[in-house]
């Protein structure tokens, strides 16, 4: 039997449910830790940014209107689909972060489990940030949760998988949309995601993902004026600041960056509050007016 060549991977951007070039027909060369040659990334644009943030938007108001049990199980398919090619992603992290099968194997399984402790949220976030106010009238006041819109989030640079899901499960899990800009040195883990969102139930532009040099996607999605909030959790400090300066022309909500020891720990609910925001309806109630009338 003749030896054969390898069906070497082509990675492509995942905008609006599809699978584009960048429209700049650019690549880089992605390595491993000891400087192998993996493969040729898209090495996206302004222009690809600004496409995902249409595609984002258009994709809000049915993301946002389904029942919150429906967007749980959508979740979970995807920690289904995750677990079916579970070698597959194994092998890429193992690339990608310089890890043996076993460490790799622990990041995929906690990936994995992030996207079905997500899904189980979906349906109780409203319960712990929400409900009915105590008010001095004959009114009641209840408050419950919205989400905040369109979420430029720019990944985790060292955790490939596990801290790009722990960043982009709590935004959609609350009915945002995401345009995400993956790991620099490491985004062929989050392209290979893009497979398993678009065959798991995630209507497309929900989540978008771009990869490239984060230092030229973030200061457009930054200053986009239909972009309503920012996870910085892949930017330095100095670039943290500057994008934090850009976003405040349209007031964008802004989660700066946090240290992350380990992004396997129990999250808690924190990145799902941070682009919720709280609409409060007030409604009369009992006794009406001097005359004591009521209904």
């Amino acid at each position: 039997m003749s030896d054969r060549l390898s069906v070497l991977k082509t990675y492509k951007l995942y905008v609006g449910g599809k699978f584009p070039r960048s429209e700049s027909g650019r690549v880089y060369e992605v390595t491993d830790s000891k400087g192998k040659w993996l493969a040729n990334a898209p090495l996206s644009s302004r222009k690809d940014a600004r496409d995902a943030v249409v595609a984002a938007r258009k994709a809000f108001g049915g993301w946002s209107g389904a029942t919150a049990y429906n967007r749980g199980q959508v979740l979970y398919r995807v920690a289904e689909m995750l677990e079916g090619r579970r070698a597959q992603f194994v092998h890429e992290v193992a690339g990608a972060e310089g890890l043996s099968k076993a460490k790799a194997a622990e990041q995929v399984d906690a990936a994995i489990d992030r996207w079905v402790w997500y899904a189980g949220w979906t349906d109780k976030i409203a319960q712990v940030t929400g409900g009915a106010n105590p008010v001095a009238g004959p009114y009641f006041n209840l408050s419950s949760p919205e989400p905040t819109g369109v979420v430029a989030v720019l990944a985790p640079q060292e955790s490939s998988l596990l801290g790009l899901v722990s960043v982009v499960a709590p935004v959609i899990a609350t009915g945002s949309t995401a345009v995400v800009v993956t790991s620099e040195k490491s985004p062929l883990p989050a392209l290979s995601l893009a497979e398993v969102l678009a065959t798991s139930d995630v209507p497309g532009g929900v989540v978008n993902l771009l990869s490239g040099r984060t230092a030229e996607i973030a200061p457009t999605l930054a200053a986009h004026q239909d972009v309503n909030a920012i996870d910085l959790a892949g930017a330095d400090e100095a670039l943290a600041t500057e994008l934090e300066i850009a976003a405040a022309d349209n007031l964008k909500r802004v989660l700066r960056p946090q240290p992350v020891d380990d992004w396997s720990a129990t999250p808690g609910p924190d990145r799902m509050t941070a682009f919720l925001e709280t609409k409060t309806v007030w409604h009369p109630t009992g006794a009406l007016g001097v005359s004591g009338s009521s209904y």
